[in-house]
């Protein structure tokens, strides 16, 4: 029985946790017109939802923003007392990745679904990105020529993710609109 009341606490302690970030990520998604359940998932694969995650190659917060990509952000929007400190905030630090997602989503090359190439540029660089890019006609094609697997399997596994995280948010915005 102690077993049993163990694993239902850590169920629901991974859940509470699992939402945690869940009214910050929607006001990220509204405001740059990218879906939370990709939001989430890259918070989600970045850092587990941990918003004190630092990376090795100085990466910040939740979405493991790097300092020149929020510093794009910071410019984009006019904010001029940005520090990269400032993106152990979480609504900071999704604010400006989910901006850096949809800056690259728009630049897709693939109509059919821009989100791989952004992925591809927020995990490998955009250069990369383009690189991957050329010669394909669709996402498809494009993540078949992901030249590095690690890329290749966080894109994949961000989009399973966001599907998942996708029906949650839609059950929510049924019970709670938005």
């Amino acid at each position: 029985m102690m077993a049993l009341d163990a694993a239902v606490f850590l169920w629901w302690r991974a859940e509470r946790h699992d939402r945690s970030f869940d009214v910050e990520i929607r006001q990220a998604a509204a405001s740059n017109g990218i879906a939370p359940a990709l939001i989430k998932a890259v918070a989600w694969r970045e850092s587990r939802f941990n918003p004190d995650a630092r990376g090795a190659s100085g990466e910040y917060g939740l979405m493991q923003i790097q300092e020149t990509a929020a510093r794009e952000w910071a410019a984009a929007v006019s904010n001029t007392s940005f520090e990269p400190e400032d993106l152990l905030d979480p609504k900071t630090n999704l604010m400006a990745g989910s901006w850096y997602l949809k800056k690259w989503s728009d630049r897709a090359p693939h109509a059919d679904n821009p989100f791989p190439f952004a992925l591809a540029a927020y995990n490998a660089g955009p250069s990369k990105a383009r690189e991957w890019a050329k010669d394909t006609n669709s996402s498809v094609e494009f993540i078949e020529q992901i030249g590095y697997q690690a890329t290749r399997d966080y894109v994949l596994s961000v989009q399973e993710k966001a599907g998942r995280y996708r029906e949650s948010f839609s059950k929510k915005s049924r019970v709670n609109p938005p």
